[in-house]
């Protein structure tokens, strides 16, 4: 699991990067799909990551604003500060979890460590795909969405 948290960290560092040189203006424009703009999507993956993961660990969802986070360098200064933790997370993650039951604020359901983890990871995935489709829109070739060939399993 955690080389799969790996591989989402690695395309969203290599989507951070290739966004480096998009303008502004394409980066916050609305598009067809998603949650709207190639910003808003980055800022989406990162909130809800970081959301499940603190809702897993019994803590309260923080609910940044999307219009506190609207530049690249923003989005990305946020993703490295929830990762720092999220790591301390994965680091700790046992078997255990998997079927530890968790009710979130923002659904009466109630659902599996295990399955949530799993979501996380499938959602960044989904959107990773939607930038893939909105980059080729802009001429600019996407990351490679292969875990294959980048060394996430050495060491």
């Amino acid at each position: 699991m955690k080389h799969l948290f790996k591989y989402n960290w690695v395309v969203r560092d290599e989507w951070m990067d290739l966004c480096k040189q998009v303008t502004h203006d394409e980066l916050v424009r609305e598009r067809e799909g998603g949650v709207g703009s190639i910003l808003k999507t980055l800022f989406h993956v990162i909130d809800v990551e970081y959301s499940w993961i603190r809702a897993i660990e019994g803590k309260q969802d923080l609910e940044p604003k999307y219009e506190n986070y609207m530049s690249l360098e923003l989005i990305q200064k946020l993703s490295n500060d929830y990762r720092s933790e999220i790591i301390i997370f994965l680091d700790d993650w046992s078997q255990d979890v998997d079927f530890k039951e968790i009710v979130v604020p923002w659904s009466d359901e109630v659902h599996y460590g295990g399955e949530i983890i799993r979501h996380v990871i499938a959602h960044e995935i989904h959107h990773m795909g939607q930038l893939s489709l909105w980059a080729k829109e802009l001429g600019i070739k996407p990351p490679s969405a292969n875990f294959i060939g980048r060394g996430l399993m050495k060491g």
